[in-house]
């Protein structure tokens, strides 16, 4: 199996970026709600003021991954949380670990700073993703209704 390397998304990524992010709204058939441009992230990710971080997976070269996410704060805990808004792998570099990997480095974050939890949602229709925390030791939050 090839390496792959995980490391912060840099402004030079926003390109790469960007179509991870549409790679997933197709993936998802939300393509008619992504009204973001590449402009919009880069000033999300690397503006005066950021909103969210990203994590890239390369495979061979090139970005075939992504963890965008952003910090949350647990009142009742008084410590941060990390947010895992997309994680997103190109379909023909998965099953190779490298979701897995995302996620281990989210995590590995997520100690580093603090953080009491990570927390993410996934649309009930998409059961490969569902598996896929699943198998992970993940469990859904039964008494919380978004």
């Amino acid at each position: 199996m090839a390496a792959f390397h995980i490391r912060p998304a840099e402004p030079a990524d926003i390109a790469a970026v960007y179509g991870l992010v549409r790679g997933l709204a197709e993936y998802e058939r939300l393509t008619h709600e992504m009204v973001a441009s590449e402009a919009d992230l880069a000033v999300a990710l690397f503006g005066e003021r950021p909103l969210v971080e990203a994590l890239i997976a390369e495979w061979q070269g090139e970005a075939v991954g992504l963890a965008l996410f952003y910090t949350t704060y647990s009142t009742f805990r008084g410590r941060p949380g990390l947010y895992l808004e997309d994680l997103f792998v190109l379909p023909r570099a998965r099953g190779k670990g490298i979701g897995k990997g995302l996620l281990a480095a989210l995590a590995a974050l997520a100690v580093r700073r603090g953080c009491v939890k990570v927390d993410w949602s996934v649309l009930d229709w998409n059961e490969p993703a569902l598996e896929f925390y699943r198998s992970l030791g993940a469990a859904p939050r039964g008494a919380w209704t978004v």
